[in-house]
């Protein structure tokens, strides 16, 4: 393996480098963006069950903002609960955003990394060629020896490029369809909270119940 990076040349530690971080990217990404980590099972009919019965309290809401992604937009719309639907919408669609991004996180630098090893691949290849050809003009047309540097890194850098940015791709096209995905449950949920709250308006209620959403 050291010789074949070796062989490469300087380009491919660049390369390298990328294939570390998109594998680093990928492997946090999909911890994170876990379907019960973002929307646990259970959360939205304990969180009707505290609406319609009156038992949302300030203790509630913290808890359920700490809880998760989804959570932490339910306890936005719970906290303005009071308030128009037209102004707890817009409190929804703003956290919704804050927390989109941050689903979206590293999901840039990923797509960056695919597009980015292929054009390094491509520079390698050109460098290689580079060197072959000057090889071939001090006279080595004879010698294979001294054109298979040239043209062994032409071919590594080129296949190492691919290799780092198709799955890189992939990835990054997967990740995207699942935030994508997220998005739109949250969305659905988000709407579904406005009604509930709309249909069913409660009142502050006794402590005693900050457990029910976490």
């Amino acid at each position: 393996m050291w010789e074949i990076v070796r062989a490469g040349g300087p380009l491919m530690w660049p390369i390298i480098l990328c294939s570390v971080i998109a594998l680093g990217i990928v492997v946090e990404r999909i911890w994170t963006l876990q379907a019960q980590r973002v929307m646990p099972p259970g959360l939205l009919p304990k969180v009707w069950q505290l609406v319609e019965s009156g038992q949302v309290t300030d203790k509630v809401i913290a808890a359920l903002e700490q809880n998760s992604p989804l959570g932490r937009v339910l306890a936005v719309g719970l906290a303005n609960r009071h308030r128009p639907r037209a102004v707890l919408m817009e409190r929804l669609e703003d956290t919704g955003r804050h927390v989109v991004h941050e689903l979206e996180r590293f999901l840039n630098t990923l797509g960056t990394i695919a597009g980015v090893t292929p054009l390094l691949g491509l520079l390698g290849t050109v460098t290689g060629i580079i060197k072959a050809f000057n090889a071939i003009t001090v006279g080595a047309m004879g010698d294979p020896r001294a054109l298979s540097g040239g043209i062994s890194e032409a071919l590594i850098t080129t296949a190492a490029g691919l290799v780092v940015a198709i799955p890189a791709l992939i990835a990054y096209r997967y990740l995207r369809g699942r935030v994508e995905r997220i998005v739109i449950e949250m969305e659905k949920s988000a709407i579904a909270l406005a009604d509930v709250v709309e249909k069913a308006p409660v009142a502050p209620a006794a402590g005693g119940v900050s457990g029910a959403a976490a």
